[in-house]
């Protein structure tokens, strides 16, 4: 298997949602995650596939459920009902992204090989968290601020961390 990067965007106290919508609105973010996801398979949970209205142009979605009758109209996705078998999905991929919610992120952070994390300057009243990153484990090796302005309320950093290599 290539690279597994889970990506997303955090508020200081790890929160990522309340009621399966994001707790802000940043479209730099919004363009970066477009960026670095296009043309690369997708592994994620049920609930965040059905916050879009249309699966994502120029990706494969794989989407994790435990409801064996889940069905999705669309070519680009296919539904899996475990974590090894959303891995098998992408065995033959260079590069593939976990893209939420909070569940799946807890699955997958013992098989993900770098973070790219949006680290959004504030707490927010979530319902859904994203894992510890523990320095133990994950080693931050880029950083850019991005101040708040007219289009972004909250100021928020990009941050790249790699899976530290075991002794």
């Amino acid at each position: 298997m290539g690279e597994l990067v889970m990506i997303a965007a955090i508020g200081e106290d790890n929160g990522i949602g309340r009621d399966n919508k994001l707790l802000w609105h940043l479209p730099d973010d919004f363009r970066r995650f477009k960026r670095l996801t296009f043309g690369h398979p997708m592994i994620m949970g049920r609930k965040t596939f059905e916050t879009f209205p249309k699966p994502l142009p120029g990706r494969k979605h794989i989407i994790l459920t435990k409801d064996p009758d889940y069905v999705v109209p669309f070519p680009e996705c296919i539904v899996v009902h475990n974590l090894e078998k959303a891995l098998k999905e992408v065995a033959q991929e260079p590069l593939s992204f976990v893209i939420g919610g909070g569940e799946i992120y807890g699955l997958a952070m013992d098989r993900a090989t770098r973070l790219e994390i949006t680290r959004v300057h504030g707490t927010f009243k979530a319902d859904a968290y994203f894992p510890e990153i523990s320095e133990a484990v994950w080693k931050q090796v880029k950083e850019t601020y991005h101040p708040s302005d007219t289009k972004h309320d909250h100021a928020f950093t990009y941050r790249t961390y790699k899976r530290r290599k075991a002794d």
